[in-house]
């Protein structure tokens, strides 16, 4: 049997299995081992390629991660100016909290910006504070 590459073996002349009755084929003792040594070698350096590809697009530039970071802190602030206008309307605003509880336990990305780093933290402050008066006042109730 020889290897022609990765789209599979073909036959040869010299390699050719014998044949017994019932169509049960015994390999013969000179080209059965170094063929399946090949094609496993073939199929793991496959997959080998198939994880080079994935950790390449898992790799995140400083732009993206800028991005993320800036998406978080402005989702974060929706979630105050939501909570806000509950409150002013007279509701409890149980939604608004839940959904800006949700958006502080997502991870934030770390950009090498210290001023963004430390609007970000002050943003997360905020929402944090907004959080434990709404557990005094359910306390308190």
């Amino acid at each position: 049997m020889k290897v022609t590459g990765p789209s599979g073996s073909s036959s040869s002349t010299g390699s050719r299995p014998a044949r017994a009755s019932g169509g049960f084929s015994v390999p013969s003792a000179t080209g059965a081992a170094p063929a399946g040594a090949a094609s496993a070698a073939s199929a793991v350096s496959g997959v080998a390629g198939v994880s080079a590809l994935m950790a390449l697009q898992g790799v995140e530039d400083a732009t993206e991660r800028r991005r993320r970071a800036i998406r978080r802190g402005g989702g974060l602030l929706d979630r105050l100016e939501d909570l806000k206008l509950a409150l002013l309307s007279g509701e409890t605003g149980e939604a608004a909290l839940e959904r800006l509880g949700r958006g502080l336990r997502e991870e934030r990305p770390v950009d090498g910006d210290p001023a963004l780093d430390g609007l970000l933290a002050q943003i997360d402050l905020r929402a944090a504070v907004e959080l434990a008066k709404a557990d005094l006042r359910r306390s308190a109730a």
